[in-house]
Formats: C-alpha cells, sequence, structure tokens
C-alpha cells in the first residue's frame, strides 16, 4: 500500500480520537480555554450526558474577529507566548480542542472582544467552516455543541448512559472548581438540579469554603490545614482527619499549578502519610496544591493534560510526606465523636417512652408486684432524702440490681480540680472490662483502654527503634512455635528486620520457629497469636514496599499484642495513667488501625439528648 497524505478532516477526527473521549471531555477542554480568558463566571448547561448538547458561557476577554478564525484550525492558540514548551503558565495550550470538537459535533462559537463594536460568530460543522457573521453577545463567549459524535457514529457505541457521562461531567467541574475558588459556576441540565458555587474570597479560608461546597460539610468540619515549602516547591491544602474515611482513593485530589491532575506517586504519598492512622482499606480526603516553576514539571506528557512529570519527584513526595505528617500530628487527638454529630444521632431514643397517668377507677398500679415503690437500690439512691416506708417485699428489688461497674471511682471521692481540667478529665468508671469512663469540666469522655494503649505502646516501639533501639528480654527457655511451613519460612527470611524491634526467632525445623528474645516493651504475651499475625501480614508484603513501611507494619502488630486487651479489669489509678499517657502520646486520637481512641459528649450535647436545650 503506498503512503499517502492523510485530508485534513481525517486527520482532525484521528485527534479528536485522543482529545475529545467523551463529553466530559469537552466540558474539560472548553472549561478550561474559559478559565485562561480569564474569565470569574461560568454557566455550564448538558442535555443528554452532554451528547446532544453542551453550552458553556464565559465574562472573560472574548475574541476578536480574527482570533475567532484562527481558533478553530489547528495547532492555533493564544496560550503560548512564543515557542518554549518547557514554561507552560496557562491550562490548554495544544490548539487541537476546538478543531477537534468542530471534526466530531455541531459547533458554534460567539464571542466579543472588548476592542470590537459587536461580537462574532462562527459555526463548524463535521470539520466544515461557516462564514463568520455578527453575533449578538455583550460579553465574552458562548460555545454550543450539539450532536457530539455524529460525524463519527462509532465512537456513540462506546458512551456510557446519560446518568453516567452527566456525572462525569460534574467531577471535571467539581475538580476545576476546586483549583478556582475566585471563580463562580453554575452547572446545570437536564439530569440534574442546577448547582451555584459563588466565587470565594481568596485566601485559605476562600479554598476551604469551596472544597466544603464541593466535598461536603463533612470534609469542612474535619479539614485540618496543611503546608510544606521547600527549594521553591509549595505544598498546601487540607486533609481530613482519619476519622472521615472512603472505600477508594476517589476522593483525593491534586493540584498542581492550578491543574487538576492524577498522579501516581501522588497517591502513594498521601498512603504513606496516614499509614499510621488508617486500616489499609480505608483511603483519607485530601486536596492538595502543588505550585513550582513551571521549567520543573511537564504538562506535556498526556494528551489531555491528565498527567503531569515532575523534575525532581522525590522532591514533591517528600513535601507532601511532610506536609500531611506534620498537620495530622498537629491535630492528633481528633476523632469522628469530637467533629460531628454521629454520636448525638447513635445516642438518640428510637422512639420516646410513653408514660400515662393512673385513670380514675382504674387498678391501683402502686400496688401491683411489678411496680415496687420500697427503698430504691443503692445504685440509684439519693442519700439526701429519706427512704420509703419499709414493709415491702426485698425480693422485689432485685429488677433493679444491675451489678456493679467494673471499676468505680465513686463521686463522692472528688477528684482533684487539675484533674476535671485536662483534656480527657478524670476516670469515673471502668464498664465492660473494655472502656473508661471520664468527667470533663464541660462534659464526659468514654475510652477505648486496647485501642488507646496500643497507641501509646506503637508511638514508644517508634521512639525507641529511633533513639538507640527496642530494648529486648531474653527468655530462660526459648519458646517453640509450630505453624505452617509457609509462614515460618516469610518469618525466617525476615528475621533481621524482626530482630530491629527485639523479637528474635530462629528456624527450628520444618514448620516450627524458635523465640529467643522479646521486646521488653510488650511484658508477657502471646507468642504464638503474635508470630501468626505478623506471618499474615508478610503475606502481603511486595519488595516493592519500602523497609520502613515493613518495620511500621511490624511494630503496629506488636503494638496490638502488646497493649491492654478488652476484659482486663483496671484500677482507678491505672485509668488515670493511662488518660495522662494518651495526653502526653502523639497521635492518640486514633489506634494504629485507624480506630477512635476515645469519644467525647459535651454537656451542651447531653442536654440536647434530654430535650434540656
Amino acid at each position: 500500500m503506498p503512503v499517502r497524505q492523510l485530508p485534513e478532516t481525517v486527520v482532525n477526527r484521528i485527534a479528536a480520537g485522543e482529545v475529545v473521549e467523551r463529553p466530559a471531555s469537552v466540558v474539560k477542554e472548553l472549561v478550561e480555554n474559559a478559565i485562561d480568558a480569564g474569565a470569574t463566571r461560568l454557566d455550564i448547561f448538558t442535555d443528554g450526558g452532554g451528547r446532544r448538547r453542551i453550552t458553556i458561557t464565559d465574562n472573560g476577554s472574548g475574541m476578536s474577529r480574527a482570533d475567532l478564525a484562527l481558533s478553530v484550525e489547528r495547532h492555533a492558540t493564544s496560550k503560548l507566548d512564543d515557542e518554549d514548551l518547557l514554561s507552560v503558565s496557562t491550562l490548554g495550550f495544544r490548539g487541537e480542542a476546538l478543531p477537534s470538537i468542530g471534526s466530531v459535533a455541531h459547533l458554534t462559537i460567539a464571542t466579543r472582544h472588548a476592542s470590537e463594536p459587536h461580537g462574532w460568530g462562527l459555526r463548524v460543522d463535521g470539520g466544515v467552516k461557516s462564514e463568520i457573521t455578527p453575533a449578538a453577545l455583550n460579553e465574552g463567549t458562548r460555545v454550543d455543541v450539539a450532536d457530539l459524535f455524529y460525524a463519527t457514529p462509532a465512537r456513540l457505541k462506546f458512551l456510557k448512559t446519560d446518568r453516567t457521562e452527566a456525572e462525569a461531567i460534574r467531577e471535571v467541574v467539581r475538580r476545576l472548581g476546586m483549583a478556582r475558588p475566585d471563580i463562580a459556576f453554575t452547572l446545570a441540565g437536564e439530569e440534574r438540579a442546577p448547582v451555584t458555587w459563588n466565587a470565594a474570597l481568596p485566601g485559605a479560608a476562600g479554598r476551604l469554603t469551596r472544597l466544603g461546597d464541593i466535598l461536603g460539610s463533612d470534609f469542612r468540619a474535619n479539614a485540618i490545614a496543611v503546608r510544606a515549602e521547600r527549594e521553591g516547591v509549595l505544598v498546601e491544602g487540607f486533609a481530613a482527619a482519619p476519622s472521615l474515611t472512603r472505600a477508594n482513593a476517589l476522593g483525593q485530589y491534586l493540584f498542581v499549578n492550578g491543574r487538576p491532575v492524577r498522579d501516581r506517586l501522588i497517591l502513594g504519598a498521601v498512603r504513606a502519610a496516614y499509614a499510621d492512622y488508617l486500616p489499609r482499606d480505608r483511603h483519607p480526603l485530601v486536596a492538595l496544591f502543588v505550585t513550582l516553576d513551571p521549567r520543573e514539571v511537564d504538562a506535556n506528557v498526556h494528551p489531555a493534560k491528565a498527567e503531569v512529570r515532575f523534575r525532581n519527584a522525590g522532591l514533591v513526595r517528600a513535601l507532601i510526606v511532610h506536609a500531611l505528617k506534620d498537620g495530622l500530628a498537629r491535630e492528633g487527638r481528633r476523632t469522628a465523636a469530637n467533629t460531628d454529630g454521629a454520636i448525638l444521632t447513635a445516642f438518640k431514643p428510637g422512639f420516646p417512652p410513653r408514660f400515662e397517668a393512673p385513670r380514675a377507677n382504674s387498678w391501683d398500679w402502686r400496688a401491683s408486684p411489678a411496680y415496687p415503690t420500697g427503698p430504691a437500690p443503692a445504685a440509684f439512691r439519693d442519700e439526701s432524702t429519706p427512704a420509703s416506708a419499709p414493709g415491702f417485699a426485698e425480693p422485689a428489688q432485685a429488677g433493679f440490681d444491675v451489678g456493679a461497674p467494673s471499676a468505680d471511682v465513686r463521686t463522692d471521692e472528688a477528684a482533684p480540680a487539675d484533674l476535671l481540667d485536662r483534656p480527657l478529665g478524670a476516670a469515673r468508671t471502668q464498664i465492660h472490662e473494655t472502656y473508661i469512663v471520664t468527667q470533663t469540666r464541660d462534659g464526659l469522655i468514654v475510652v477505648d483502654q486496647h485501642a488507646a494503649h496500643e497507641r501509646i505502646v506503637y508511638e514508644r516501639l517508634k521512639a525507641a527503634l529511633e533513639r538507640d533501639g527496642v530494648a529486648r528480654q531474653m527468655l530462660l527457655i526459648p519458646e517453640i512455635v509450630e505453624l505452617d511451613e509457609a509462614t515460618v519460612e516469610q518469618l525466617v527470611a525476615r528475621a533481621g528486620e524482626l530482630e530491629t524491634f527485639g523479637l528474635a526467632i530462629e528456624s527450628f525445623g520444618p514448620g516450627a520457629v524458635a523465640v529467643r528474645e522479646t521486646p521488653a516493651l510488650l511484658g508477657r504475651t502471646d507468642v504464638k497469636a503474635l508470630l501468626r499475625d505478623l506471618g499474615e501480614h508478610m503475606a502481603e508484603w511486595d519488595e516493592s514496599l519500602p523497609l520502613e513501611r515493613r518495620l511500621m507494619h511490624v511494630a503496629a502488630t506488636m503494638a496490638c499484642h502488646g497493649s491492654v486487651r478488652a476484659g482486663r479489669r483496671l484500677k482507678p489509678e491505672e485509668m488515670n495513667a493511662l488518660l495522662r499517657e494518651m495526653e502526653a502520646t502523639p497521635n492518640s486520637g486514633q489506634c494504629n488501625h485507624g480506630r477512635p481512641t476515645y469519644v467525647e459528649l459535651k454537656l451542651t450535647d447531653i442536654e440536647k439528648l434530654f430535650g434540656r436545650r
């Protein structure tokens, strides 16, 4: 087959296949053009998921008649001052969007530049351009795209349902809206109710307002400001507290010089920063904005400009990890119960109790054995009032005997005032041998003793490792642990890493290991259960996982086995000691599996539950 030059219409449709993948791609390109034109207000309308119609109106600078004629030609752009592709400061710069869209749809453009007496209009149908004619328009540009892919019917077969395509458009506008909170956006269409995001004030407060409008009030309530800067690279934005997570990474947004992008490097950095706070199957919500010299980032990697390449990727990753860790450490005690109203909803009764006064000529409810009126049991008695008259059967009161708490710090033994003023208050009781109830000046706190101590032990292990190594205790008689051969092989292969944390093991024949030393910090522990859990975690590792992360996995597993277990009865002094340790321990709001260590109810919240407010 001889070599031949392709017709211009075919070339444009090939380019459209790279740039215009779906209706959301059209919206992205046109909105970016409007932003680059200096628009402060954008109205986006779609019909049929964008397949039937897309209309975008902006109040930007508009185009002159000559610029309009060139705008639909291939590789014509106003986004580059010269031919230097290494210094790109605009969102769009390829000069392919409008001719590509016009080659596969009915494209109509109306625009007006301040230097022109009136607006101008142009139409492109399947790559065929019309004459430029006057158009009625006050300012800016209006672009209308109808019957997308009518010129390439095969492409229509690959589109999803109208609702799915509309949601993809919504996601594109959401990302661009987060990148530019100074611009007002309105998104409307028959698939959804109109959504308007007003322009926000400049600065971090305005950015958080826009993020809250788009990501929801939960994100705004749980947002932690993050910031780090080094060598001309600035990372700033907001990250959700570990109490607010999702089952996937779709809630992680990255913007580089105002451009929404997706980057695996950044996703890995976010996971590394949250590794001490979240379980492996949960993902945080973050919105990070990276600002750097345009020459230090290549935005010309992907035809749709969805990916970038950094000149110094290691620096960017390190800054993101540092910014997130610093922010999370600063807000380490924040838990789900402290930041939203979910705890109040959990406490509210499913239905109101009903109490009716006795009716006339009815039976005497006070005489019924089901309603004893003898002396109140000690658990409920108010010693300041006299006891009821004697003579009622004592066995009838057994229904009120619910048993004593696991441990009790009597309220008549008043706690020192300084304990009530501490962040976690003074311990009052332990219930179900698992939860510590404390009192503060303005409320109460319920602490999960195992989760709290797990975080304390974990942070101690990390500190000891950084300082001078983990102290170990030698077993007088080595403990032999039998496991399956595959687990034994994994443990023995990682023996050097385990020894770093004071756990010395060696092979003891097929299917067994000998444990000679254990971390002193753990005290007496179930070595067999510890090794079994370590083996399960190691089975999920691969060689690409950094050594630091593998060591932290080991530390987290050891901390879980070395902490106070649920079901252990604590003395009052032990409960208060645990509270003081929590206050001195970083990141004590969550255990190292991501669960909250305590929940808090303010006195005002309790009053709301009982209708006092």
